[in-house]
């Protein structure tokens, strides 16, 4: 930052389909992890913040779920948050992935950003480049042009780290003239206890197959400071049924203690010191009818209403 330049910050939204890179790209940007990344779709539940810095502006990242057909309450609810990060941003990145290309669920999406995102800059950003050839590439960001009138176009693998400085120079001339929002050393909008859950709730999607991990969620029960700087962190798994009780656990519970050793280390490294996390798996078979659940996830119980 010269010692002339303005301030500059805003509000980037990352948009797309479930599993187009959006809560990897935020990892990047923000140069640490703060949202959950899977191989799964539908990881990304609530809106989370990363905060970046590049040169004399700080970048809001808001990772938003992926945009679906939604039929739960829950799905209605994540959709909601979706188009909720578009409304207050300043500037909407659609992510694409490149050998996906146009689906119809990035129609359904262009057509809807028409009217949702009228006045705010919207980029096109094409992920996972390294899985096509460049003419594909051209091709499609051609037919994605032509279908959507875009400020910029990036092409970039949001794992490896190609094209994103580029994207992120970008961004710090393109947000609003003004002051910082958060301090300089923070990284993310999100209370630890939450941060907490989903780093246990990324360990079970992992460890976990087929639709079990989107039955089940986590919370954070009690966190408690010790005097010898460490932190007892208590979470309890619900689960949708009971017979996924038995899969959480595992055989001779070997399963919920993989999950909790993972989890710890994360959670140790993240915060800097010894964690004590301790997992109790319960059954609740309509949590995702429960606006208690809601909260603890970041969602807005109303926003699941048909």
């Amino acid at each position: 930052m010269t010692e002339n330049e303005p301030t500059r910050a805003g509000f980037v939204a990352l948009l797309g389909e479930p599993n187009a890179g959006k809560s990897t790209l935020l990892n990047r940007m923000v140069g640490a992890k703060v949202a959950i990344v899977t191989h799964k779709v539908q990881t990304t539940r609530a809106r989370i913040r990363g905060i970046a810095i590049e040169g004399a502006a700080q970048l809001v990242f808001v990772d938003t779920p992926g945009l679906f057909r939604p039929r739960r309450r829950l799905d209605r609810a994540m959709v909601a948050a979706a188009w909720g990060g578009v409304a207050d941003a300043d500037i909407v990145l659609l992510l694409i992935e490149a050998h996906r290309g146009l689906t119809e669920g990035v129609a359904e999406i262009l057509e809807a950003l028409k009217d949702r995102a009228r006045g705010i800059p919207v980029a096109l950003v094409i992920n996972k480049i390294d899985r096509v050839k460049a003419e594909v590439l051209l091709a499609l960001s051609e037919r994605l042009n032509a279908a959507f009138a875009f400020e910029q176009t990036f092409m970039i693998s949001a794992e490896r780290g190609h094209g994103t400085d580029d994207l992120r120079r970008w961004l710090a001339q393109a947000v609003p003239e003004g002051p910082w929002l958060y301090p300089e050393d923070q990284i993310a909008d999100l209370p630890m206890r939450m941060i907490a859950a989903e780093i246990t709730r990324e360990k079970l999607t992992l460890r976990l197959h087929e639709e079990i991990p989107y039955q089940l969620t986590v919370e954070t029960e009690a966190w408690e400071e010790r005097d010898d700087g460490s932190a007892r962190i208590d979470q309890i798994i619900y689960v949708a049924r009971p017979g996924h009780k038995g899969i959480v656990l595992g055989k001779g519970g070997e399963t919920i203690k993989a999950v909790g050793q993972l989890a710890r280390a994360e959670l140790k490294e993240f915060m800097g010191r010894d964690v004590h996390l301790f997992l109790q798996v319960k059954v609740r078979e309509n949590w995702q009818e429960e606006a208690e659940r809601y909260g603890e996830i970041g969602l807005d119980f109303r926003d699941g209403n048909a």
